[in-house]
């Protein structure tokens, strides 16, 4: 494989959610917002990550065209009936979930509880919270891996014009913000069309509600949770007691 352009770190950054960031009207069976950052080496990401899924599609489904989606499939609609049967939905589980705990990755997470955001004074936007959190998280990341000065891309799924526009300008907006501070975010953002059939980003889309679940219900079992909470950047579990690690203003 020819080496990756200097100019580019070998990292990238998949980036996905769980539950939707508004506050006026709060779900009481999922009232949290959770954003997800996947690292992965590039290296990892073309010749584990993306051959393993396209494996596991090829088996389950017969060609490689579906997307895995966390709503779906737990739901078992679209594709993903044929999960209605008990045995299959157990082997395919048990092949997911030894891909994602065999994959080399590191997690970044914010998890905000809506309902206590909403009682602070000036409560601000989940999204771009949990957005300002994660960056940190990452930027600390690459720092700790000496990725200085290369350029590393943050994936989002597209959600909307309005949405795609307000998120990139947040996003530029907080790198600026850390360029005050003496260093800016050696950042760049890059939003993929769902149809694209990303597999980095579907990995993020299977990560983000075991961790709210993780959180709501500590008690339940959460097998997908119990193999990607090794993955979680030292720090979060070093800060936060447990599960429940969230962040506020």
């Amino acid at each position: 494989m020819e080496p990756i352009a200097e100019e580019f770190s070998q990292y990238i950054v998949f980036v996905d959610e769980s539950g939707d960031h508004g506050l006026t009207t709060i779900d009481p069976h999922y009232p949290i917002f959770v954003l997800v950052f996947c690292i992965l080496k590039k290296a990892d990401y073309m010749h584990i990550l993306s051959p393993r899924l396209q494996n596991l599609k090829m088996r389950h489904f017969g060609h490689d065209a579906v997307i895995l989606h966390e709503h779906a499939l737990r739901k078992g609609t679209d594709d993903f009936s044929f999960l209605n049967s008990r045995d299959k939905k157990e082997r395919f589980m048990t092949e997911l979930t030894q891909i994602i705990e065999e994959l080399p990755f590191h997690l970044g997470c914010v998890a905000i509880r809506k309902n206590d955001l909403k009682e602070t004074k000036n409560p601000g936007n989940p999204y771009h919270l949990a957005l300002e959190a994660g960056l940190d998280q990452v930027d600390s990341f690459l720092s700790n891996e000496g990725v200085l000065g290369q350029k590393t891309h943050l994936l989002f799924e597209k959600r909307g014009k309005n949405e795609d526009g307000e998120l990139k300008s947040e996003f530029w907006r907080l790198c600026e913000k850390n360029m005050e501070k003496g260093r800016g975010y050696p950042f760049d953002v890059v939003f993929v069309d769902k149809k694209a059939n990303h597999l980095g980003l579907q990995l993020a889309d299977l990560l983000a509600r075991p961790i709210g679940l993780s959180i709501l219900r500590p008690d339940q079992a959460n097998r997908t949770y119990e193999v990607m909470k090794k993955k979680l950047l030292p720090k979060l579990l070093e800060k936060q007691e447990g599960r429940d690690f969230r962040c506020f203003p």
